[in-house]
Protein backbone atom coordinates (compact mmCIF):
# COMPACT_ATOMS: atom_id res chain seq x y z
CA UNK A 1 0.00 0.00 0.00
CA UNK A 2 2.84 2.34 0.88
CA UNK A 3 4.53 1.53 -2.40
CA UNK A 4 1.37 2.44 -4.34
CA UNK A 5 1.03 5.75 -2.43
CA UNK A 6 4.68 6.54 -2.97
CA UNK A 7 4.35 5.80 -6.70
CA UNK A 8 1.31 8.10 -6.92
CA UNK A 9 3.29 10.84 -5.17
CA UNK A 10 6.22 10.36 -7.54
CA UNK A 11 3.88 10.42 -10.55
CA UNK A 12 2.30 13.68 -9.29
CA UNK A 13 5.67 15.33 -8.83
CA UNK A 14 6.76 14.13 -12.27
CA UNK A 15 3.59 15.47 -13.92
CA UNK A 16 4.02 18.83 -12.13
CA UNK A 17 7.59 19.14 -13.33
CA UNK A 18 6.54 18.30 -16.90
CA UNK A 19 3.78 20.93 -16.72
CA UNK A 20 6.17 23.55 -15.35
CA UNK A 21 8.75 22.74 -18.02
CA UNK A 22 6.08 23.03 -20.72
CA UNK A 23 5.05 26.45 -19.38
CA UNK A 24 8.64 27.65 -19.48
CA UNK A 25 9.11 26.28 -22.99
CA UNK A 26 5.85 27.83 -24.18
CA UNK A 27 6.84 31.20 -22.68
CA UNK A 28 10.27 31.08 -24.27
CA UNK A 29 8.82 29.92 -27.60
CA UNK A 30 6.35 32.78 -27.62
CA UNK A 31 9.14 35.20 -26.77
CA UNK A 32 11.22 33.78 -29.63
CA UNK A 33 8.34 34.18 -32.10
CA UNK A 34 7.63 37.71 -30.91
CA UNK A 35 11.30 38.65 -31.06
CA UNK A 36 11.90 37.29 -34.51
CA UNK A 37 8.85 38.99 -35.98
CA UNK A 38 8.39 42.25 -34.12
CA UNK A 39 11.91 43.39 -33.33
CA UNK A 40 13.47 42.97 -36.75
CA UNK A 41 11.31 41.20 -39.35
CA UNK A 42 8.10 43.14 -38.70
CA UNK A 43 7.30 46.14 -40.90
CA UNK A 44 5.97 49.35 -39.37
CA UNK A 45 4.44 52.40 -40.97
CA UNK A 46 3.83 55.81 -39.42
CA UNK A 47 1.23 57.58 -41.53
CA UNK A 48 -0.33 61.06 -41.75
CA UNK A 49 2.52 62.62 -39.75
CA UNK A 50 4.58 65.75 -40.17
CA UNK A 51 8.09 64.49 -40.93
CA UNK A 52 11.18 66.58 -40.14
CA UNK A 53 13.86 64.83 -42.18
CA UNK A 54 16.60 67.37 -41.15
CA UNK A 55 18.66 66.42 -44.22
CA UNK A 56 16.02 67.81 -46.57
CA UNK A 57 12.66 69.53 -46.71
CA UNK A 58 10.03 68.88 -44.05
CA UNK A 59 7.15 66.71 -45.27
CA UNK A 60 3.95 68.23 -43.91
CA UNK A 61 1.93 65.03 -44.22
CA UNK A 62 3.70 61.83 -45.08
CA UNK A 63 4.53 58.23 -44.30
CA UNK A 64 7.62 56.44 -42.99
CA UNK A 65 8.01 52.69 -43.50
CA UNK A 66 10.41 50.71 -41.31
CA UNK A 67 11.59 47.22 -42.21
CA UNK A 68 14.38 45.05 -40.76
CA UNK A 69 15.39 47.85 -38.39
CA UNK A 70 16.03 50.31 -41.24
CA UNK A 71 14.12 53.15 -42.88
CA UNK A 72 12.63 51.46 -45.93
CA UNK A 73 10.67 54.38 -47.42
CA UNK A 74 9.72 57.97 -46.58
CA UNK A 75 7.63 60.50 -48.48
CA UNK A 76 4.29 62.15 -49.02
CA UNK A 77 2.92 59.40 -51.27
CA UNK A 78 4.49 56.24 -49.91
CA UNK A 79 2.48 53.02 -50.17
CA UNK A 80 2.03 51.11 -46.91
CA UNK A 81 3.09 47.44 -47.17
CA UNK A 82 0.29 44.94 -46.61
CA UNK A 83 2.16 43.27 -43.72
CA UNK A 84 2.98 46.52 -41.88
CA UNK A 85 1.69 47.47 -38.45
CA UNK A 86 0.33 50.98 -38.96
CA UNK A 87 0.56 53.87 -36.48
CA UNK A 88 -1.57 56.90 -37.28
CA UNK A 89 0.61 59.97 -36.77
CA UNK A 90 -2.12 62.54 -37.35
CA UNK A 91 -1.31 65.62 -35.27
CA UNK A 92 2.20 64.31 -34.54
CA UNK A 93 5.67 65.28 -35.74
CA UNK A 94 8.33 62.67 -36.45
CA UNK A 95 11.98 63.62 -35.91
CA UNK A 96 15.19 61.65 -36.28
CA UNK A 97 16.02 60.11 -32.91
CA UNK A 98 17.65 62.69 -30.65
CA UNK A 99 21.34 62.16 -29.79
CA UNK A 100 22.95 63.01 -26.44
CA UNK A 101 26.41 63.84 -27.79
CA UNK A 102 28.26 63.21 -24.48
CA UNK A 103 26.75 61.06 -21.78
CA UNK A 104 27.38 58.42 -19.08
CA UNK A 105 24.24 56.42 -19.87
CA UNK A 106 24.74 52.72 -19.25
CA UNK A 107 28.05 53.28 -17.45
CA UNK A 108 28.65 52.21 -13.82
CA UNK A 109 28.74 54.90 -11.15
CA UNK A 110 32.07 56.48 -10.37
CA UNK A 111 33.67 55.56 -7.03
CA UNK A 112 32.86 58.04 -4.27
CA UNK A 113 35.55 60.49 -3.28
CA UNK A 114 36.01 61.74 0.27
CA UNK A 115 34.63 65.19 1.00
CA UNK A 116 36.78 68.15 1.95
CA UNK A 117 39.51 70.09 0.20
CA UNK A 118 42.27 67.85 -1.05
CA UNK A 119 40.94 64.79 0.73
CA UNK A 120 44.20 64.37 2.69
CA UNK A 121 44.84 60.99 4.26
CA UNK A 122 41.21 59.95 3.67
CA UNK A 123 41.63 60.53 -0.06
CA UNK A 124 44.84 58.53 -0.13
CA UNK A 125 43.24 55.66 1.78
CA UNK A 126 40.21 55.69 -0.52
CA UNK A 127 42.43 55.72 -3.59
CA UNK A 128 44.49 52.82 -2.24
CA UNK A 129 41.31 50.83 -1.50
CA UNK A 130 39.93 51.54 -4.97
CA UNK A 131 43.24 50.47 -6.53
CA UNK A 132 43.09 47.15 -4.68
CA UNK A 133 39.55 46.51 -5.92
CA UNK A 134 40.26 47.58 -9.50
CA UNK A 135 41.04 44.92 -12.11
CA UNK A 136 44.73 44.22 -12.60
CA UNK A 137 46.36 46.29 -15.34
CA UNK A 138 49.71 46.10 -17.08
CA UNK A 139 49.73 49.85 -17.57
CA UNK A 140 52.70 51.88 -16.36
CA UNK A 141 50.30 54.61 -15.30
CA UNK A 142 47.79 54.88 -12.41
CA UNK A 143 44.06 54.36 -12.83
CA UNK A 144 42.56 57.52 -14.30
CA UNK A 145 45.61 58.18 -16.45
CA UNK A 146 45.20 55.24 -18.81
CA UNK A 147 44.12 56.23 -22.33
CA UNK A 148 43.78 52.55 -23.31
CA UNK A 149 40.65 52.09 -21.15
CA UNK A 150 37.48 51.75 -23.24
CA UNK A 151 33.92 52.68 -22.32
CA UNK A 152 32.55 49.64 -24.16
CA UNK A 153 34.31 47.35 -21.67
CA UNK A 154 32.26 48.79 -18.78
CA UNK A 155 29.01 49.45 -20.65
CA UNK A 156 25.93 47.67 -19.31
CA UNK A 157 23.09 46.46 -21.55
CA UNK A 158 19.38 46.24 -20.70
CA UNK A 159 16.44 48.37 -21.78
CA UNK A 160 15.23 49.36 -18.30
CA UNK A 161 18.12 51.72 -17.51
CA UNK A 162 17.41 53.81 -20.63
CA UNK A 163 13.66 54.19 -20.06
CA UNK A 164 13.78 57.83 -18.89
CA UNK A 165 16.08 58.83 -21.76
CA UNK A 166 13.81 57.17 -24.33
CA UNK A 167 10.72 58.78 -22.78
CA UNK A 168 12.41 62.14 -23.33
CA UNK A 169 13.02 61.27 -27.00
CA UNK A 170 16.66 60.13 -27.01
CA UNK A 171 17.57 57.12 -29.13
CA UNK A 172 21.38 57.35 -29.22
CA UNK A 173 24.24 58.69 -27.13
CA UNK A 174 27.99 59.01 -27.04
CA UNK A 175 29.02 57.36 -23.78
CA UNK A 176 32.26 57.56 -21.83
CA UNK A 177 33.46 56.92 -18.28
CA UNK A 178 32.51 59.01 -15.27
CA UNK A 179 35.91 59.59 -13.70
CA UNK A 180 39.63 60.00 -14.33
CA UNK A 181 41.73 62.36 -16.39
CA UNK A 182 41.33 60.03 -19.35
CA UNK A 183 37.64 59.12 -19.13
CA UNK A 184 37.90 56.14 -21.47
CA UNK A 185 37.65 55.81 -25.23
CA UNK A 186 33.99 56.56 -25.95
CA UNK A 187 31.37 54.62 -27.89
CA UNK A 188 28.31 55.68 -29.88
CA UNK A 189 25.40 53.49 -28.80
CA UNK A 190 21.70 53.04 -29.43
CA UNK A 191 19.60 53.14 -26.25
CA UNK A 192 18.04 49.71 -26.63
CA UNK A 193 19.48 46.25 -26.72
CA UNK A 194 19.84 43.07 -24.75
CA UNK A 195 23.60 42.92 -25.15
CA UNK A 196 26.36 45.47 -25.51
CA UNK A 197 27.43 44.35 -28.98
CA UNK A 198 23.88 44.92 -30.24
CA UNK A 199 23.83 48.48 -28.87
CA UNK A 200 27.13 49.75 -30.25
CA UNK A 201 27.04 51.83 -33.43
CA UNK A 202 30.71 52.87 -33.29
CA UNK A 203 33.50 51.99 -30.87
CA UNK A 204 35.92 53.43 -30.11
CA UNK A 205 35.16 56.99 -31.13
CA UNK A 206 37.46 59.35 -29.24
CA UNK A 207 39.72 59.90 -26.26
CA UNK A 208 38.08 62.04 -23.57
CA UNK A 209 40.17 64.22 -21.27
CA UNK A 210 38.95 66.03 -18.14
CA UNK A 211 40.79 68.61 -16.08
CA UNK A 212 40.74 66.35 -13.03
CA UNK A 213 43.19 65.00 -10.45
CA UNK A 214 43.93 61.60 -8.92
CA UNK A 215 43.44 61.65 -5.11
CA UNK A 216 46.36 60.21 -3.18
CA UNK A 217 48.52 59.90 -6.28
CA UNK A 218 50.26 61.95 -8.93
CA UNK A 219 48.92 64.16 -10.43
CA UNK A 220 47.15 65.54 -7.36
CA UNK A 221 46.82 69.11 -8.64
CA UNK A 222 45.59 70.71 -11.86
CA UNK A 223 49.09 71.96 -12.61
CA UNK A 224 50.28 68.38 -12.27
CA UNK A 225 47.47 67.21 -14.56
CA UNK A 226 48.51 69.57 -17.37
CA UNK A 227 52.14 68.53 -16.92
CA UNK A 228 51.31 64.80 -16.89
CA UNK A 229 49.14 65.06 -20.02
CA UNK A 230 51.77 66.96 -21.97
CA UNK A 231 54.52 64.55 -20.90
CA UNK A 232 52.43 61.52 -21.91
CA UNK A 233 51.81 62.90 -25.39
CA UNK A 234 55.49 63.79 -25.79
CA UNK A 235 56.51 60.31 -24.63
CA UNK A 236 54.01 58.75 -27.03
CA UNK A 237 55.47 60.77 -29.92
CA UNK A 238 58.97 59.63 -29.04
CA UNK A 239 57.89 56.00 -28.54
CA UNK A 240 56.12 55.95 -31.90
CA UNK A 241 59.21 57.27 -33.69
CA UNK A 242 61.47 54.70 -31.99
CA UNK A 243 59.12 51.87 -32.98
CA UNK A 244 59.11 53.07 -36.60
CA UNK A 245 62.92 53.15 -36.65
CA UNK A 246 63.14 49.68 -35.11
CA UNK A 247 60.65 48.24 -37.58
CA UNK A 248 62.59 49.74 -40.50
CA UNK A 249 65.98 48.41 -39.33
CA UNK A 250 66.24 46.57 -35.99
CA UNK A 251 69.89 45.54 -36.44
CA UNK A 252 72.08 46.94 -33.67
CA UNK A 253 69.14 48.70 -32.03
CA UNK A 254 67.79 47.91 -28.58
CA UNK A 255 64.24 46.55 -28.70
CA UNK A 256 61.69 49.27 -27.73
CA UNK A 257 59.78 48.72 -24.50
CA UNK A 258 56.07 48.06 -25.06
CA UNK A 259 53.76 50.55 -23.37
CA UNK A 260 50.03 50.03 -23.96
CA UNK A 261 49.10 53.44 -22.49
CA UNK A 262 51.43 55.34 -24.81
CA UNK A 263 50.52 53.26 -27.86
CA UNK A 264 46.82 54.03 -27.18
CA UNK A 265 47.67 57.66 -28.01
CA UNK A 266 49.12 56.87 -31.45
CA UNK A 267 45.75 57.17 -33.26
CA UNK A 268 45.26 60.60 -31.68
CA UNK A 269 48.75 61.78 -32.66
CA UNK A 270 48.15 60.49 -36.21
CA UNK A 271 44.81 62.34 -36.37
CA UNK A 272 42.96 59.05 -36.77
CA UNK A 273 41.00 59.49 -33.53
CA UNK A 274 39.53 62.71 -32.08
CA UNK A 275 40.42 63.97 -28.60
CA UNK A 276 37.53 65.50 -26.67
CA UNK A 277 38.48 68.02 -23.98
CA UNK A 278 35.92 68.69 -21.26
CA UNK A 279 36.34 72.43 -21.06
CA UNK A 280 33.65 74.83 -19.85
CA UNK A 281 35.24 78.21 -19.08
CA UNK A 282 37.14 80.44 -21.47
CA UNK A 283 40.43 79.66 -19.71
CA UNK A 284 39.85 75.91 -19.96
CA UNK A 285 38.89 76.16 -23.63
CA UNK A 286 42.01 78.23 -24.44
CA UNK A 287 44.24 75.69 -22.68
CA UNK A 288 42.60 72.89 -24.68
CA UNK A 289 43.03 74.80 -27.95
CA UNK A 290 46.72 75.38 -27.15
CA UNK A 291 47.17 71.65 -26.50
CA UNK A 292 45.32 70.75 -29.70
CA UNK A 293 47.53 73.09 -31.70
CA UNK A 294 50.79 71.89 -30.12
CA UNK A 295 50.16 68.23 -30.97
CA UNK A 296 48.13 68.82 -34.16
CA UNK A 297 45.16 66.86 -32.79
CA UNK A 298 41.62 66.45 -34.13
CA UNK A 299 40.32 68.26 -31.11
CA UNK A 300 36.75 68.75 -29.88
CA UNK A 301 35.52 70.89 -26.98
CA UNK A 302 32.83 69.42 -24.72
CA UNK A 303 30.97 71.71 -22.34
CA UNK A 304 31.88 74.96 -24.05
CA UNK A 305 29.72 77.36 -22.03
CA UNK A 306 32.08 80.25 -22.78
CA UNK A 307 32.82 79.19 -26.35
CA UNK A 308 31.24 82.44 -27.54
CA UNK A 309 34.32 84.27 -26.24
CA UNK A 310 36.71 82.30 -28.46
CA UNK A 311 34.76 81.74 -31.69
CA UNK A 312 37.62 83.15 -33.79
CA UNK A 313 40.11 80.59 -32.45
CA UNK A 314 37.60 77.75 -32.70
CA UNK A 315 36.94 78.65 -36.31
CA UNK A 316 40.62 79.11 -37.19
CA UNK A 317 41.54 75.69 -35.72
CA UNK A 318 38.37 74.01 -37.07
CA UNK A 319 37.45 72.67 -33.61
CA UNK A 320 33.80 71.58 -33.09
CA UNK A 321 31.97 72.09 -29.81
CA UNK A 322 29.62 69.68 -28.03
CA UNK A 323 27.72 72.30 -26.04
CA UNK A 324 26.31 71.39 -22.63
CA UNK A 325 22.65 72.27 -22.13
CA UNK A 326 23.13 72.06 -18.36
CA UNK A 327 22.97 75.85 -18.34
CA UNK A 328 24.23 77.80 -15.32
CA UNK A 329 21.55 78.88 -12.87
CA UNK A 330 21.40 80.31 -9.39
CA UNK A 331 21.69 77.55 -6.82
CA UNK A 332 21.75 79.64 -3.64
CA UNK A 333 18.63 80.92 -1.92
CA UNK A 334 17.13 84.14 -3.19
CA UNK A 335 16.35 85.23 0.39
CA UNK A 336 16.64 88.90 1.25
CA UNK A 337 19.72 88.31 3.39
CA UNK A 338 21.52 86.20 0.76
CA UNK A 339 24.73 87.62 -0.69
CA UNK A 340 24.13 89.28 -4.06
CA UNK A 341 25.64 87.56 -7.07
CA UNK A 342 28.63 89.22 -8.69
CA UNK A 343 28.29 91.14 -11.93
CA UNK A 344 30.66 88.64 -13.58
CA UNK A 345 28.36 85.76 -12.60
CA UNK A 346 25.29 87.53 -13.92
CA UNK A 347 27.02 88.36 -17.19
CA UNK A 348 28.21 84.79 -17.62
CA UNK A 349 24.71 83.40 -17.01
CA UNK A 350 23.27 85.78 -19.58
CA UNK A 351 26.01 85.04 -22.13
CA UNK A 352 26.00 81.23 -22.08
CA UNK A 353 22.63 80.71 -23.90
CA UNK A 354 23.93 82.99 -26.67
CA UNK A 355 26.98 80.84 -27.42
CA UNK A 356 25.26 78.36 -29.83
CA UNK A 357 23.98 81.21 -32.01
CA UNK A 358 27.45 82.80 -32.03
CA UNK A 359 29.04 79.49 -33.05
CA UNK A 360 26.38 78.92 -35.71
CA UNK A 361 26.93 82.41 -37.17
CA UNK A 362 30.69 81.78 -37.25
CA UNK A 363 30.27 78.48 -39.10
CA UNK A 364 31.55 76.33 -36.21
CA UNK A 365 30.20 72.78 -36.05
CA UNK A 366 28.37 72.12 -32.80
CA UNK A 367 26.09 69.62 -31.15
CA UNK A 368 24.19 69.40 -27.86
CA UNK A 369 24.83 67.23 -24.82
CA UNK A 370 22.91 66.84 -21.55
CA UNK A 371 25.93 67.69 -19.41
CA UNK A 372 24.70 65.82 -16.33
CA UNK A 373 21.17 67.24 -16.25
CA UNK A 374 19.09 65.55 -13.55
CA UNK A 375 15.89 65.95 -15.57
CA UNK A 376 16.30 65.25 -19.27
CA UNK A 377 13.24 67.31 -20.19
CA UNK A 378 15.36 70.34 -19.22
CA UNK A 379 17.49 69.47 -22.25
CA UNK A 380 14.72 70.69 -24.53
CA UNK A 381 13.66 73.58 -22.29
CA UNK A 382 17.25 74.83 -22.27
CA UNK A 383 17.57 74.26 -26.01
CA UNK A 384 14.57 76.58 -26.27
CA UNK A 385 16.56 79.21 -24.36
CA UNK A 386 19.25 79.08 -27.03
CA UNK A 387 16.55 79.74 -29.66
CA UNK A 388 15.37 82.71 -27.60
CA UNK A 389 18.94 84.01 -27.79
CA UNK A 390 19.44 84.00 -31.53
CA UNK A 391 19.66 80.34 -32.63
CA UNK A 392 17.00 79.21 -35.10
CA UNK A 393 14.82 76.24 -34.16
CA UNK A 394 15.99 74.38 -37.26
CA UNK A 395 19.61 74.82 -36.17
CA UNK A 396 18.77 73.66 -32.65
CA UNK A 397 17.08 70.50 -33.96
CA UNK A 398 20.05 69.84 -36.23
CA UNK A 399 22.41 70.17 -33.24
CA UNK A 400 20.63 67.28 -31.50
CA UNK A 401 20.32 65.10 -34.62
CA UNK A 402 22.36 65.32 -37.83
CA UNK A 403 24.85 67.87 -36.44
CA UNK A 404 25.66 65.52 -33.58
CA UNK A 405 25.90 62.53 -35.94
CA UNK A 406 28.36 64.40 -38.18
CA UNK A 407 30.66 65.27 -35.30
CA UNK A 408 30.49 61.68 -34.03
CA UNK A 409 31.20 60.27 -37.49
CA UNK A 410 27.95 58.31 -37.78
CA UNK A 411 26.04 60.59 -40.16
CA UNK A 412 25.70 57.73 -42.68
CA UNK A 413 23.73 55.71 -40.10
CA UNK A 414 22.03 58.25 -37.83
CA UNK A 415 20.79 61.82 -37.55
CA UNK A 416 18.26 62.18 -40.36
CA UNK A 417 15.21 60.46 -41.82
CA UNK A 418 16.62 58.99 -45.03
CA UNK A 419 16.08 55.65 -46.74
CA UNK A 420 18.66 53.08 -45.69
CA UNK A 421 19.56 54.65 -42.36
CA UNK A 422 19.00 53.00 -38.99
CA UNK A 423 15.35 53.38 -37.99
CA UNK A 424 15.84 55.69 -34.99
CA UNK A 425 12.76 57.91 -34.79
CA UNK A 426 10.86 59.93 -32.21
CA UNK A 427 7.17 60.82 -32.50
CA UNK A 428 6.24 64.02 -30.66
CA UNK A 429 2.93 65.68 -29.89
CA UNK A 430 3.27 69.45 -29.52
CA UNK A 431 6.27 71.77 -29.80
CA UNK A 432 9.44 69.77 -29.19
CA UNK A 433 10.87 72.68 -27.18
CA UNK A 434 7.81 73.16 -24.97
CA UNK A 435 7.46 71.63 -21.50
CA UNK A 436 4.02 70.22 -22.38
CA UNK A 437 5.45 68.23 -25.30
CA UNK A 438 4.63 64.53 -25.25
CA UNK A 439 6.71 61.73 -26.77
CA UNK A 440 4.17 59.11 -27.83
CA UNK A 441 6.70 56.57 -29.11
CA UNK A 442 10.30 56.13 -30.10
CA UNK A 443 11.75 53.65 -32.58
CA UNK A 444 15.30 52.35 -31.99
CA UNK A 445 16.89 49.95 -34.45
CA UNK A 446 13.34 49.32 -35.67
CA UNK A 447 12.06 48.38 -32.20
CA UNK A 448 9.03 50.39 -31.07
CA UNK A 449 8.65 51.79 -27.54
CA UNK A 450 5.26 53.33 -26.78
CA UNK A 451 4.38 55.76 -23.98
CA UNK A 452 0.98 56.61 -22.56
CA UNK A 453 0.08 60.24 -22.05
CA UNK A 454 -0.87 60.89 -18.43
CA UNK A 455 -3.76 63.22 -17.49
CA UNK A 456 -2.55 66.74 -16.95
CA UNK A 457 -3.34 68.62 -13.74
CA UNK A 458 -5.79 71.54 -13.87
CA UNK A 459 -4.43 74.97 -14.77
CA UNK A 460 -2.56 76.25 -11.78
CA UNK A 461 -2.67 72.85 -10.07
CA UNK A 462 0.29 71.06 -8.54
CA UNK A 463 3.15 70.12 -10.81
CA UNK A 464 6.24 68.04 -10.44
CA UNK A 465 9.69 69.39 -11.27
CA UNK A 466 9.45 68.11 -14.81
CA UNK A 467 6.36 70.18 -15.66
CA UNK A 468 2.77 69.08 -16.42
CA UNK A 469 1.65 65.54 -15.75
CA UNK A 470 1.94 64.50 -19.40
CA UNK A 471 5.62 65.42 -19.54
CA UNK A 472 8.11 62.58 -19.34
CA UNK A 473 10.61 63.05 -16.54
CA UNK A 474 8.17 64.76 -14.18
CA UNK A 475 7.74 63.59 -10.60
CA UNK A 476 5.85 60.30 -10.70
CA UNK A 477 5.67 57.88 -7.85
CA UNK A 478 3.21 59.49 -5.50
CA UNK A 479 4.84 62.96 -5.59
CA UNK A 480 3.31 66.09 -7.01
CA UNK A 481 1.95 65.43 -10.49
CA UNK A 482 2.54 61.64 -10.47
CA UNK A 483 0.54 58.47 -9.63
CA UNK A 484 1.30 55.83 -7.03
CA UNK A 485 1.74 52.27 -8.34
CA UNK A 486 2.47 50.58 -5.00
CA UNK A 487 0.31 47.55 -4.22
CA UNK A 488 -0.30 43.88 -4.94
CA UNK A 489 -1.80 42.91 -8.30
CA UNK A 490 -3.28 39.74 -9.74
CA UNK A 491 -2.03 39.72 -13.32
CA UNK A 492 -2.22 37.48 -16.34
CA UNK A 493 0.76 37.09 -18.69
CA UNK A 494 -1.06 36.72 -22.00
CA UNK A 495 0.76 33.81 -23.63
CA UNK A 496 -1.34 32.87 -26.69
CA UNK A 497 -3.31 29.70 -25.94
CA UNK A 498 -1.92 29.32 -22.43
CA UNK A 499 -2.25 32.46 -20.23
CA UNK A 500 0.00 32.43 -17.16
CA UNK A 501 -1.44 33.85 -13.88
CA UNK A 502 0.95 35.64 -11.51
CA UNK A 503 1.02 37.89 -8.47
CA UNK A 504 2.92 41.17 -8.81
CA UNK A 505 3.91 43.16 -5.73
CA UNK A 506 5.27 46.71 -6.12
CA UNK A 507 6.70 49.03 -3.47
CA UNK A 508 7.55 52.62 -4.28
CA UNK A 509 9.69 55.40 -2.87
CA UNK A 510 9.78 58.54 -4.96
CA UNK A 511 10.94 57.62 -8.46
CA UNK A 512 12.29 54.21 -7.37
CA UNK A 513 10.20 51.03 -7.50
CA UNK A 514 10.92 47.45 -6.47
CA UNK A 515 8.96 44.27 -5.92
CA UNK A 516 8.52 40.69 -6.99
CA UNK A 517 6.53 38.58 -9.45
CA UNK A 518 5.39 35.10 -8.40
CA UNK A 519 4.01 32.51 -10.79
CA UNK A 520 4.32 28.81 -11.50
CA UNK A 521 7.76 29.63 -12.86
CA UNK A 522 8.89 30.79 -9.41
CA UNK A 523 9.50 34.18 -7.77
CA UNK A 524 11.50 36.92 -9.46
CA UNK A 525 12.80 39.94 -7.51
CA UNK A 526 12.64 43.15 -9.53
CA UNK A 527 13.86 46.75 -9.24
CA UNK A 528 13.40 49.80 -11.43
CA UNK A 529 12.21 53.36 -11.82
CA UNK A 530 9.13 55.48 -12.46
CA UNK A 531 8.62 58.04 -15.18
CA UNK A 532 5.57 59.92 -16.38
CA UNK A 533 5.18 57.14 -18.95
CA UNK A 534 4.82 54.48 -16.22
CA UNK A 535 7.08 52.08 -14.37
CA UNK A 536 9.92 49.87 -15.56
CA UNK A 537 11.41 47.01 -13.50
CA UNK A 538 13.91 44.30 -14.37
CA UNK A 539 14.88 40.98 -12.82
CA UNK A 540 16.31 37.57 -13.61
CA UNK A 541 14.62 34.20 -14.20
CA UNK A 542 16.69 31.03 -13.90
CA UNK A 543 16.15 28.80 -16.94
CA UNK A 544 18.22 25.96 -18.28
CA UNK A 545 21.07 26.71 -15.88
CA UNK A 546 21.28 30.34 -17.03
CA UNK A 547 19.76 33.59 -15.84
CA UNK A 548 17.42 35.33 -18.32
CA UNK A 549 16.85 39.04 -17.72
CA UNK A 550 13.29 40.26 -18.17
CA UNK A 551 12.04 43.83 -18.13
CA UNK A 552 8.47 44.65 -17.07
CA UNK A 553 7.15 47.96 -18.37
CA UNK A 554 3.64 49.10 -17.52
CA UNK A 555 1.29 51.71 -16.17
CA UNK A 556 -1.54 51.88 -13.62
CA UNK A 557 -4.91 53.54 -14.20
CA UNK A 558 -7.12 53.33 -11.13
CA UNK A 559 -7.06 49.68 -10.09
CA UNK A 560 -6.05 48.43 -13.55
CA UNK A 561 -2.46 47.57 -14.50
CA UNK A 562 -1.16 46.70 -17.97
CA UNK A 563 2.01 46.63 -19.98
CA UNK A 564 4.57 44.35 -21.57
CA UNK A 565 7.32 41.99 -20.46
CA UNK A 566 10.53 42.13 -22.50
CA UNK A 567 13.06 39.31 -22.53
CA UNK A 568 16.08 38.62 -24.73
CA UNK A 569 13.66 36.66 -26.95
CA UNK A 570 10.89 39.22 -27.36
CA UNK A 571 7.83 40.91 -25.83
CA UNK A 572 4.55 39.67 -24.37
CA UNK A 573 1.67 41.69 -22.83
CA UNK A 574 0.27 41.43 -19.32
CA UNK A 575 -2.75 42.95 -17.55
CA UNK A 576 -4.51 42.68 -14.21
CA UNK A 577 -6.10 44.41 -11.22
CA UNK A 578 -4.92 45.67 -7.87
CA UNK A 579 -5.98 43.73 -4.78
CA UNK A 580 -8.16 45.79 -2.39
Amino acid sequence: MLCVSRQIEIDSIYKYRIMRTKLILVLCAVFCIAFSSSAYGQSYAITNARIVTVSGATIEKGTIVVREGLIFAVGANVAVPADAIVFDGNGMTVYPGFIDAVSNLGMPAAPQRPAGPGGGAAAAAAAAAAAQQAPASNSNYPAGLRPEDMAADDLRAGDAQFEAARAAGFTSALVTGRSGIFNGQSAVINLAGDNVSGMIVRSPYAHHISYATIPGSYPGSLMGTFSALRQMFLDAQRQMEIEKMYEANPAGMRRPTADRSLSALYPALNRQMPVVFNAVTEREIVRALDFIKEFNLRGIIAGGHEAGSVVDRLKAQNVPVIFSLNLPRRTTSAAADADPETLMTLRMRAAVPKAPAEMNNAGIKFAFQSGGLQNLTDFFANAAKTTENGLSKDAAIRAMTLGAAEILGVEKQLGSIDVGKIANLVVVKGDVFARDRFVSRVVIDGKVFEFKEQPRPPQGGPRGPGGPGGNPGGNPGGGAGGPSVAGTYNITINIPGQPLPATLTITQQGNSVSGSMTSQLGTTAMTGTMSAAGFSMSGGIEFGGASITIVMQGSVAGSQISGNIDSPQGQIPFSGTRNP
